[in-house]
This record gives structure tokens, C-alpha cells and sequence, in this order.
């Protein structure tokens, strides 16, 4: 492959990876509209997974990412935004973003929340410029009628985060990496 053939592949998947970004369904429909994704994502979540109910009674607030799109060859990139809720109150929105470079082929989307256990978790999140998920963020994995062991996750762990809804050709979708930043819808 020539330097002019690999610049052009890069360019041209730097451009579809755009263009699936842009294709998230939340883009530009304004508040109400992310509000109601929310919504339907927590009543998912509820619904879907009651071993999860533990986690939504101790929790002090949780960010909701109703639609992550994730995509890449070699240069990938996930873009989604949600809203925060205290007390299942929205009270900011915030966007998730993460570029990844490296062996990947593919695009999934996928949908996730992140529980603050605790009040300084909940307070490092809302008020730092740009909040990054690190590796060692804890992740529930709930199974239908079954039990997640939340109440010894919850113990150790002051952000939990569950990921749902995966679709696409992409294998597994982890959070670490990924930039949190409010917004305004």
C-alpha cells in the first residue's frame, strides 16, 4: 500500500467515523428529547433488570448515556450524550466522547449509566471541567431475574457502571477512556 493509498483509507475512515457520530439520534433535538431518551433508558434498566434496584436506592445521582455510537478502523471514536439525575431529576447533560486508536474494525451502539455511590464521587463528577471514566471504574453486568451482588459492589466502589443495549459488529464496549463534559442541549 502506498503513503498516498494509506492517508486516503485513513481520511476516508476518519470521515465515516464522523459521519456515524453524527448520526447518533440524540444530535440536535434539544432537551426534551434527551429527556425522554432518559427516561425510556431508566425504565429499561428498571424494568429489565430488577437486580438492579439496590443500585438505584443507594445511588446519590446517575448520569444517563441513553445512545453511544461507536465506531472504527484502526482510528475509532464513541460520541453519546444523557443527563444527570438526582433524585430522578435532571439536573445537567452532559456528552460522552473517547477516540481509540489501535487493531478495531466495526461500529455497535450501546447504551449506559453511571451510579455515584457517594456524595464525593457525585461532587467530582458535577464539578470538574471534563470527567474521564478510568480503568478501575466498576462495572455491574446484570442478568435478567438474577442477582448481581450489588450490595457488595456498592461497598467498595464510588461510581458503578452498568453498559446495556449493545448492538454492532464491534466486540465488548468498556468505558474506560471515556470524557464526560456537560453540555447545554
Amino acid at each position: 500500500m502506498t503513503y498516498l493509498n494509506r492517508r486516503a483509507f485513513t481520511l476516508s475512515g476518519l470521515a465515516g467515523l464522523s459521519l456515524a457520530a453524527c448520526s447518533n439520534p440524540i444530535g440536535g433535538e434539544g432537551a426534551a428529547a434527551l429527556d425522554a431518551r432518559v427516561d425510556a433508558a431508566r425504565d429499561y434498566l428498571r424494568n429489565t433488570y430488577p437486580s438492579l434496584e439496590e443500585l438505584f436506592e443507594k445511588s446519590r445521582g446517575i448520569l444517563y448515556i441513553p445512545v453511544v455510537t461507536e465506531a472504527g478502523l484502526f482510528v475509532g471514536g464513541a460520541y453519546g450524550r444523557g443527563a444527570l439525575r438526582i433524585q430522578d431529576a435532571t439536573v445537567d447533560y452532559y456528552s460522552a466522547t473517547r477516540a481509540s486508536f489501535g487493531f478495531q474494525a466495526g461500529a455497535q451502539q450501546y447504551a449506559h449509566a453511571l451510579f455515584f455511590m457517594t456524595e464525593q464521587a457525585l461532587s467530582d463528577f458535577r464539578y470538574s471541567p471534563g470527567w474521564a471514566a478510568s480503568a478501575d471504574l466498576r462495572y455491574a453486568v446484570p442478568t435478567q431475574g438474577g442477582s448481581m451482588g450489588a450490595e457488595t459492589t456498592t461497598q467498595f466502589a464510588p461510581v458503578i457502571a452498568v453498559v446495556f443495549g449493545q448492538s454492532g459488529i464491534l466486540a465488548g464496549a468498556s468505558l474506560a477512556g471515556v470524557k464526560y463534559t456537560r453540555i447545554i442541549p
